[in-house]
C-alpha cells in the first residue's frame, strides 16, 4: 500500500461501489474529505462530509484549502439515459472534472486521479494496453465520450501536477447496483431470463473484483509520474462461460439466446497494473455467493 498516512485526500463518488471500497481503505490512515450530494446514512468516523451536487456546481468553498490528492470517481446515475439525461451527464462528467481540476490547480494539489472507463478502445479480439487508440470521437457514444472528455481535460493538466487515469474493466463487488453486467448475468440465470451471445460463447471480458481495484487505486496514490492504468482481473472469460458457471452456482441451466453478429470482445491488457500498481488476485467463479444479493 502507497504511504498515505496524513494526507489529506478529496474523493468524488465515495457512494459507488469502487469509491466505497477505496474510501474504506483511506480512512484508517489519511484525512479524507468524501464529496457528496448529500449525507450518507452512515458516516465513517474518520471521514469529513463536505456537501456539493456536481450535477449543478462545485461549492469550492465548502472544500479544504489542503488536500494533498483528489480522487474523482463521482459519474452521472442517468448515462443509459441519452439523449434525455444528456445535461446531466455532461455536468457531472465533464462540467464537475473541470471544475474540480481548476480547485486541484488553486489549492496546490500534488496529484489527480481519475475514472475512465475500458469501453473508450470500443471491442477487438486483442487485449488492449494502455497505447491502444480508442474509439473515434464520432462512434464512442454519449457516455464514453463523456469519459474520453474528462481523460483529455485531466490529462492537460499533467504540467501542473501528477494526474493517473483508470480504465476499469467491469468492476464487480457486493452491494453492487443490478443493473450492471456481473450482478444482471447473475439475475438473469437465477430468473431464467434468456441471455443473449453472439456466436456460441458470447464476448471475452476480464471482469476486476472491487477490492482488485481498490488495490490498484490505492496503489497509486502518490505516483511519481502521471500514467494511465488498465484495471482489470486475472481471468478471460466468454460469457457463456460465466452464465454456465453462475448456474452451476445456483443449480439452475442459463438460457440462452442467439444474437446477431459476430462476438467482439473487451479484454485489457493488465501488464502495468500488475508491474506497477497491484496484481489481482480475485477471481470470479470464488466471489458467486457475495454477489447474490
Amino acid at each position: 500500500m502507497a504511504n498515505i498516512r496524513k494526507r489529506s485526500i478529496l474523493i468524488t463518488g465515495a457512494n459507488g461501489l469502487l469509491g466505497r471500497s477505496v474510501l474504506q481503505a483511506l480512512a484508517k490512515n489519511a484525512h479524507v474529505f468524501a464529496l457528496m450530494r448529500s449525507k450518507p446514512e452512515r458516516e465513517h468516523e474518520n471521514v469529513k462530509y463536505p456537501i456539493s451536487d456536481l450535477e449543478f456546481d462545485l461549492d469550492s468553498s465548502l472544500l479544504p484549502r489542503k488536500i494533498d490528492i483528489i480522487i474523482h470517481f463521482a459519474q452521472s446515475s442517468k448515462f443509459r439515459d441519452f439523449p434525455d439525461q444528456a445535461l446531466d451527464v455532461f455536468n457531472v462528467n465533464i462540467a464537475s472534472t473541470a471544475r474540480l481540476l481548476d480547485f486541484a490547480k488553486e489549492i496546490g494539489a500534488k496529484q489527480f486521479i481519475y475514472a475512465s472507463s475500458g469501453g473508450v478502445y470500443g471491442n477487438g479480439s486483442q487485449a488492449f494496453n494502455e497505447n491502444a487508440a480508442i474509439v473515434p470521437p464520432g462512434q464512442l457514444g454519449y457516455y464514453l465520450g463523456s469519459k474520453a472528455c474528462g481523460e483529455i481535460l485531466v490529462q492537460s493538466y499533467a504540467s501542473v501536477f501528477q494526474v493517473t487515469v483508470i480504465r476499469p474493466f467491469f468492476i464487480y463487488g457486493p452491494g453492487q447496483n443490478r443493473s450492471m453486467l456481473v450482478p444482471r448475468l447473475m439475475d438473469s440465470v437465477a430468473s431464467g431470463k434468456p441471455i443473449s451471445l453472439q456466436g456460441s460463447e458470447g464476448i471475452r471480458i476480464n471482469p476486476v473484483h472491487v477490492e482488485d481495484a481498490s488495490a490498484a487505486v490505492v496503489a497509486a496514490l502518490g505516483a511519481k509520474e502521471s500514467a494511465i492504468y488498465n484495471i482489470a482481473g486475472p481471468d478471460v472469460l466468454s460469457i457463456r462461460q460465466i452464465a454456465e458457471a453462475m448456474g452451476d452456482h445456483l443449480g439452475i441451466a442459463p438460457i440462452f439466446q442467439q444474437a446477431e453478429g459476430e462476438p467482439k470482445d473487451l479484454i485489457a491488457d493488465i501488464s502495468s497494473m500488475q508491474s506497477r500498481l497491484h496484481k489481482p488476485t480475485r477471481h470470479l467463479f470464488q466471489s458467486f455467493a457475495e454477489l447474490r444479493n
